[in-house]
């Protein structure tokens, strides 16, 4: 099977590292025009530098913009004003004590991993139901099925986006545009490797050690027994972006590694 997304375009928000980068490569590499975001010019700026650098002839241009704000989401729009491809990858994470996860903090959670997808999912699948072919994705994870103790705010966001997901699958059947959630697991993404490292320098032990750690630990039913990749993730985003597959739509595709203990 060969994928080819060549004249269609494609936005992936959060994309200047980690798994949008890895993502946003992937749908280049396809032939997409692939638009990156993130919240500063200069991040934007070496991403699509290093994206060019990486695929030969890619089409790829960015917008720095803070989608946590409907003021962010307005200003990419504004920007671009059509897609053919939505990846909602944006989205913030970090431990902390349920009992000391105020208020403001909660918001700030759901405006970055929620809201900025419902907004840009608002607008950009009307274009494509329009023309009769689309394709929405919101990067869940398997913390939004386990629910991690440590992340209890993280993952109401990553349940919430699966529901959406799964009802706007609903919202546009019949009219050639998908929607799907993808659950990937702990990934070697940028955010996982800064914590990971935080942890091995307060235990005194070596990165590789703590990451083996985490998984034994924090991921016991983890059958693979180790952080994904970036590119593992990206590989089910481009399959899912495909014309072949499209009859996939309101699934949560998981890519976690077999954390989840449950055939449903």
């Amino acid at each position: 099977m060969q994928i080819d997304l060549s004249g269609k375009s494609a936005i992936v928000t959060g994309s200047t590292a980690g798994i949008g980068f890895a993502i946003a490569q992937g749908l280049a590499e396809a032939g997409a025009e692939v638009t990156l975001t993130g919240r500063t010019q200069e991040r934007v700026d070496s991403a699509v530098q290093t994206l060019k650098a990486d695929v030969t002839g890619a089409k790829v241009s960015g917008v720095a913009a803070d989608l946590g704000s409907t003021e962010g989401c307005q200003a990419l729009i504004a920007a671009r004003a059509d897609t053919d491809i939505l990846i909602n990858n944006v989205g913030i994470f970090g431990p902390q004590d349920f009992f000391e996860i105020d208020d403001d903090t909660w918001e700030q959670f759901f405006q970055v991993n929620v809201m900025s997808g419902v907004r840009l999912s608002r607008h950009y699948a009307q274009g494509m139901k329009a023309r009769g072919w689309g394709r929405i994705q919101f990067l869940s994870s398997e913390s939004g099925l386990n629910i991690p103790a440590e992340m209890v705010h993280y993952g109401m966001t990553k349940s919430a986006v699966q529901s959406i997901s799964r009802g706007l699958a609903k919202v546009l059947a019949g009219t050639g545009v998908t929607v799907n959630a993808v659950l990937p697991g702990p990934t070697r993404s940028e955010g996982v490797v800064n914590m990971i490292a935080q942890m091995a320098e307060q235990e005194g032990v070596s990165q590789e050690e703590m990451e083996a750690r985490f998984v034994k630990e924090n991921r016991p039913s983890s059958i693979i027994g180790r952080l994904a990749t970036p590119e593992e993730v990206a590989h089910m985003c481009v399959y899912a972006a495909s014309p072949q597959a499209s009859a996939t739509t309101g699934a949560p595709l998981r890519v976690e590694g077999g954390i989840v203990d449950s055939m449903a």
